[in-house]
């Protein structure tokens, strides 16, 4: 169960600056649902749970994630509105600019998350984005983790710190670590680490985060480390010519989860993480590339060839 906002999202295609674009690709965007989506094309049963406008964006993209994805707890909010984002790409970076204010997925509540987990999924997957939305969707989110925790649920937290989302990066950095040290698997930047907590490596990013079983820190092109009882595994990431660098993050959270869930070692973990997130860095889209695109990487990473392996470039 993914349970956290999506919105519509407009991008330049092909990635070029915004006021020389002459071509939008509409898509969808949200990290939770980009898992959710990236899950269920690798053959998991993915659901997502979120709040939409009853407006022709939110329709559009129920539409589109429902191809997969259980989105049976989805519910629409009659006179709300759907967020949106575009995308300004700028060489290996990309700005996004935000609209919002008063979405519907914005006023989610608790009543939203006790109904992601009335299902009792095996694993609940959230992110560090949906508390800084508004103080309903704060409490929603802890009360997702204390329901899973009773019923036995694993927990999984992206932190994905968005420092243009909070007032006071105080607050941030307070908060994000709660969240971080009340769960079962952490996924975490290396870069956003040492912005909010002033951690410098692994180990350190490790002894801050010392409950959370599990822990993944990810250092960009450089490798990612996953530890869990007093184990630690490394491996790099696979080089790619990046077109676009946002929902890379989420793509690696998707193909490690599936991993996960499907008995795969460690190591392979880490492998699929990289290979889905490889996807994703060669396309304008959020998401890791379609079935078709995916169906091959978990064998890849079980496979005892040379890593990391070649992988050609997709442009949607």
């Amino acid at each position: 169960m993914c349970f956290g906002e999506t919105m519509a999202s407009l991008a330049p295609d092909p990635p070029v600056r915004l006021a020389a674009a002459t071509h939008l690709l509409l898509s969808h965007a949200g990290a939770e649902s980009n898992v959710a989506v990236s899950l269920a094309r690798l053959g998991t049963r993915a659901q997502w749970c979120s709040r939409l406008g009853d407006d022709a964006f939110g329709h559009r993209i129920h539409a589109s994630i429902a191809v997969g994805v259980d989105t049976s707890t989805v519910r629409f909010c009659p006179g709300g509105r759907t967020g949106l984002l575009v995308k300004d790409p700028d060489g290996d970076s990309t700005t996004v600019h935000y609209y919002r204010a008063g979405s519907a997925a914005s006023q989610m509540a608790p009543a939203d998350a006790d109904r992601a987990l009335a299902a009792a999924p095996r694993v609940l997957h959230l992110t560090g984005v949906t508390p800084v939305l508004s103080p309903s969707c704060a409490a929603a989110l802890n009360r997702a983790i204390e329901r899973a925790h009773e019923i036995g649920c694993t927990v999984s937290f992206y932190v994905n710190s968005r420092a243009a989302l909070w007032p006071d990066p105080r607050v941030a950095a307070h908060e994000l670590l709660r969240l971080a040290r009340a769960v079962d698997i952490v996924f975490v930047g290396l870069d956003e680490a040492a912005g909010l907590w002033g951690t410098t490596s692994d180990v350190s990013v490790r002894t801050l985060l010392d409950t959370p079983p599990v822990l993944v820190v990810k250092d960009g092109p450089r490798s990612a480390v996953a530890s869990e009882n007093g184990r630690r595994k490394e491996v790099p990431p696979v080089p790619v010519e990046v077109v676009e660098t946002v929902g890379a993050g989420d793509a690696f959270a998707a193909g490690w989860l599936h991993a996960r869930v499907s008995g795969m070692s460690p190591t392979e973990q880490l492998r699929l993480g990289h290979l889905v997130a490889a996807r994703s860095l060669t396309s304008v889209t959020d998401h890791g590339g379609d079935a078709a695109v995916l169906a091959d990487l978990p064998e890849l990473a079980r496979s005892d060839r040379t890593w990391p392996p070649p992988i050609q470039e997709q442009r949607s």
